[in-house]
């Protein structure tokens, strides 16, 4: 019997990959140590945090996210020793600080076994580690929480702001709040926390212009952070008219203006000395970005616009953890319960960028040019079939071994770098005219948070 059940795991490579690489990021004894330290007031009696991560993680993989089902499966295969009740429960009430936790410390350990590939942030600023930051509300909560059932509009679950290190395509860290209308701008300190004991280098924080004002860039540079942020006309400047304007083109051909001045009016303390860039595109929105990059033979126009075009990465990611990740599908109702799932959607999509990269190594392409959505599909596919043909008590006999870093990354490369298949290349992008955007829920929106609280929406 298990030579036929080898032989049936040999048919789906992939799966075992995903399955692989997940049991060493979530290690149970890696995990309770990420629980000891981040826990806050929370507890482990008969559920551990274990045993809450397996359960979403066969919920997402597997179940289309539907935790009422992964749940039945636990049950069924004797994987879960509380009630359904109770299990709901632990989730509605897991503390932030052990969802942020939970992303950074699996994040740092994944990092060790990510095979390294070319980075695309331009030359110049690449002996930065360049992070993109910006803010995501956790929508479609379900309304099963008393103070939410009556409202007649939709219901979000908390807020979470992100940084994406554009060197290695992974999801680094996060902070967060309980209230999913909270201003993404609050959360731009405990995020930088985070982020200082990740690396040694200088890095630099590209952010959308919602954080244009006299406050971010003071965190940044306090916690050592270059930046290039968006431009918004709420904050003065004025050029500094003793300093040459230089202009010229970037690979599109399109025209730009690069000066220096001072960001803030002449009596605020907080006044700041930058430059700034002025992207010219016919027939659309100007692109105007402020950094407080001066040099720039250094640091030329061109990159550093180039680097704010990579902040789209983090929107791709956000749409990704919601469609392919099944984020859409909120197993909690409670705002700690949906950051919670945002947190393993995030942990989720770090792995497949850490599948895409094996293969995007062995078959000599960039990672970008593989389709996450239809590697994913393939893997999910494999990973149904595993669950059906395999015996639960096998499988978890078969990861049963902790394997090393050392052990994963050969263990990877001889799942991954034989396989391919051609409907894993992206297609190339075509141009579209924007799209019509649907009409507003009756009703509007508003939190779970401020329906609990009674806090009026803004």
């Amino acid at each position: 019997m298990d030579e036929l059940n080898e032989q049936i795991a040999g048919r789906a490579p992939l799966a075992e990959a995903v399955l692989q690489s997940f049991a060493y990021v979530t290690q149970e004894s890696f995990l309770d140590e990420v629980f000891e330290e981040h826990h806050g007031r929370s507890y482990e009696k008969v559920l551990s945090f274990a045993g809450m991560v397996a359960v979403i993680t066969d919920a997402l993989l597997e179940h289309d996210g539907s935790g009422h089902r992964a749940l039945q499966q636990a049950q069924t295969d004797e994987q879960l020793d509380a009630s359904l009740a109770a299990w709901y429960g632990k989730l509605r009430r897991i503390p932030e600080s052990l969802s942020q936790g939970f992303l950074l410390k699996s994040t740092q350990r994944l990092l060790g076994i990510l095979p390294v590939t070319k980075s695309e942030v331009p030359k110049s600023l690449r002996k930065f580690d360049a992070f993109g930051i910006d803010g995501k509300k956790i929508k479609k909560a379900a309304k099963r929480l008393k103070p939410t059932r009556g409202f007649r509009g939709s219901v979000l679950g908390g807020k979470v702001l992100v940084a994406l290190d554009f060197r290695t395509r992974v999801a680094v860290a996060m902070s967060s709040h309980e209230d999913g209308e909270k201003n993404d701008c609050p959360l731009v300190a405990p995020l930088l926390e985070q982020l200082e004991g990740l690396t040694r280098r200088k890095s630099v924080g590209v952010l959308d212009s919602q954080f244009c004002d006299l406050k971010i860039p003071a965190e940044l540079e306090k916690k050592g952070f270059h930046y290039v942020i968006r431009y918004h006309p709420k904050v003065t400047f004025t050029r500094d008219e003793e300093h040459p304007v230089t202009t010229g083109k970037d690979a599109e051909g399109r025209c730009y203006v690069d000066e220096r001045g001072w960001l803030g009016k002449e009596n605020d303390k907080r006044r700041r000395y930058v430059r700034r860039i002025t992207l010219q595109r016919p027939g659309e929105e100007a692109i105007i970005v402020v950094t407080d990059l001066l040099d720039e033979v250094e640091y030329p126009a061109t990159d550093l616009l180039e680097l704010y075009r990579m902040r789209w990465n983090i929107e791709n990611v956000f749409q990704r953890i919601t469609e392919v990740f099944h984020l859409q599908h909120l197993i909690s109702s409670s705002p700690k319960g949906t950051i919670f799932q945002c947190a393993f959607c995030l942990v989720l999509y770090n792995l497949m960028e850490l599948e895409r990269s094996y293969i995007a190594k062995a078959q000599k392409l960039k990672p970008e040019q593989i389709s996450m959505e239809n590697l994913f599909y393939s893997a999910h596919r494999q990973l149904i079939g595993w669950t059906e043909m395999l015996p639960a008590d096998w499988t978890v006999t078969y990861f049963a071994e902790p394997l090393t870093a050392q052990q994963v990354v050969a263990r990877l490369h001889e799942l991954l770098d034989p396989l391919w298949k051609d409907e894993w290349m992206k297609s190339i992008k075509k141009k579209y005219l924007p799209k019509q955007m649907d009409p507003p829920t009756a009703g509007g929106h508003t939190s779970v948070y401020r329906l609990i609280h009674k806090v009026p929406s803004s």
